[in-house]
């Protein structure tokens, strides 16, 4: 049994992937589409990640393109001299067949996906649908035509495109399906505009404090609303546009010292809780990191709406008088506390009794367990 057909073997056993998908997971092997450099974890480098070239490690690339987990293939938007913040990748098989089956697909069905990356979810629905059925748009032209090139080597056409998929893509609309790889803090609404009455939107979703959730949106048609709900606990890497901003110091200003009123731990307790917290501090985001000027050391969590309010609350002796500092017009910590507080009233729902409404407009709304419960 060769790798592909065991790694399909083990998702069929597990219950991730279903009969329907079965036969397109085997005519598209991920690793016909995953590009012979790839990152691989690596906390011993700068960046946190390590090259993985296929004509130097053959054992080390088909290792991490054969496991049910994700492939980094490409950092800092392709820029040599950045960071080393991963930018696109090959989602991990089993998570790409739950967010297919949530498309609930029928033949002669058309859908339009989303960051076409590697190709390779383009490939799988083109095996399930045919060619004509996909219309796929990346926004990276290098990515894009290296997607094309394995695409075609695999036999398969569908309609490509090079644009920012949050205009979606008009000149082939309408679709009955879209699907996204990339996460989005608001729907766009070109994609509810381009998908038929009845049709389902399907997408990683967060805020910038949890990007936790997976939609999946029934479109109401013209003029009438769109309602889903978060189903599966996922996080992928942000739409370009609209990647949060960077917690960075704070500004000028006056710092306010005081304890604070819960272990800061509490604030990530799982996931549930922080991503009911973040659809209460609207715009904030969080990061951990280590106090050096304290002589016996602890990790702080750092916040900041990206307007001017930041807050940091120290995890050892959280209940001590300096333990948090916080400037600007919002106390984001106290934000943060409330919104744990009711999390806990509200019995610690899971993300998947949250939902959301899009309007005619485009606005949207976070609701608890039905519309009529919105998030305040």
């Amino acid at each position: 049994m060769n790798k592909n057909a065991q790694l399909v073997a083990e998702l069929t056993k597990s219950g991730a992937l279903g009969e329907e998908w079965r036969g397109a997971f085997e005519r598209a092997p991920r690793s016909a589409f995953i590009p012979d450099a790839v990152w691989a974890p690596d906390e011993g480098t700068p960046g946190g990640y390590r090259l993985v070239a296929k004509g130097r490690d053959p054992h080390g690339w088909w290792e991490l393109v054969n496991a049910d987990d994700v492939v980094v293939t490409q950092l800092d938007d392709g820029d040599s001299d950045g960071p080393g913040v991963a930018t696109s990748s090959a989602s991990m098989p089993s998570l790409v067949a739950m967010m297919l089956r949530h498309l609930d697909l029928a033949e002669g069905q058309t859908v339009l996906d989303i960051g076409t990356g590697t190709g390779w979810t383009s490939a799988l629905l083109s095996a399930r649908l045919g060619d004509v059925g996909v219309t796929t748009v990346e926004i990276d032209p290098g990515v894009a035509a290296e997607a094309a090139r394995r695409l075609k080597a695999a036999r398969f056409t569908p309609r490509l495109a090079v644009g920012d998929g949050l205009a979606g893509h008009a000149s082939t609309a309408p679709y009955n399906r879209i699907h996204s790889t990339a996460a989005v803090r608001h729907v766009p609404l070109p994609w509810i505009e381009q998908t038929e009455p009845g049709g389902v939107v399907v997408t990683p979703w967060g805020t910038p404090y949890a990007n936790a959730g997976l939609l999946r949106l029934v479109v109401g048609g013209p003029g009438r609303e769109s309602h889903g709900r978060f189903v599966e606990n996922v996080s992928f890497m942000w739409m370009r546009a609209q990647r949060p901003h960077a917690v960075t110091a704070p500004g000028v200003g006056p710092v306010r010292d005081s304890a604070s009123p819960m272990d800061p731990d509490l604030a990530e307790e799982n996931v549930h809780a922080a991503f009911a917290i973040g659809l209460r501090v609207p715009g904030v985001r969080s990061v951990h990191t280590w106090d050096s000027e304290d002589p016996q050391g602890t990790y702080r969590v750092q916040l900041s709406d990206g307007e001017g309010s930041w807050a940091s609350a120290r995890h050892r002796r959280w209940d001590a008088g300096d333990a948090v500092q916080q400037t600007g017009p919002r106390r984001i910590w106290d934000e943060v506390c409330a919104a744990r507080l009711r999390w806990l009233k509200e019995g610690k729902p899971e993300l998947t009794r949250f939902g959301l409404t899009v309007g005619p407009d485009g606005g949207q709304t976070v609701w608890l367990d039905s519309p009529d419960h919105p998030v305040g």
